[in-house]
This record gives C-alpha cells, structure tokens and sequence, in this order.
C-alpha cells in the first residue's frame, strides 16, 4: 500500500475516534470523497481490505489504524 493512502487512512481513523469514541466504524470508503475521482486509488484500498485481509463491511476504526500502522 503506497504511503499516501496509509497516511490517509490513520488521519481519518483518528478524526472518526476523536469525533465518536474508540468503538467507531467505517468502511473503505471512508477514505474517499463521495465521487470517484481516483479509482486506482480506491481499488488498491478496496484491494487490502476486501481480498488481503477479508474484513467485514465496517470494521472498528482502531483496528483498522492499528493494522496501518503495523504494515
């Protein structure tokens, strides 16, 4: 996974627990502007989530951070 797209994901990961609690979740999708303007981008997010690591829809935004930041 490039780094731009790691960085953005533990940014909106912890804007979504500070907003709502470390039991918040979200979707892949929460990385992304509402229309797709970089589908490249959003297939190598849907990619780890969906086929690399199998996650349900929504998962536990500390999870996800956690693992992002593991990598």
């Amino acid at each position: 996974m490039r780094a731009s797209l790691r960085q953005k994901i533990i940014e909106v990961c912890d804007k979504k627990i500070a907003s709502k609690g470390d039991n918040v979740g979200l979707s892949f999708y929460a990385f992304f502007a509402n229309k797709n303007d970089n589908p490249e981008l959003l297939m190598e997010a849907a990619t780890w989530w969906i086929q690399i690591h199998q996650l349900d829809h929504f998962e536990k935004a500390l999870k996800i951070k956690t693992m992002v930041e593991e990598m």
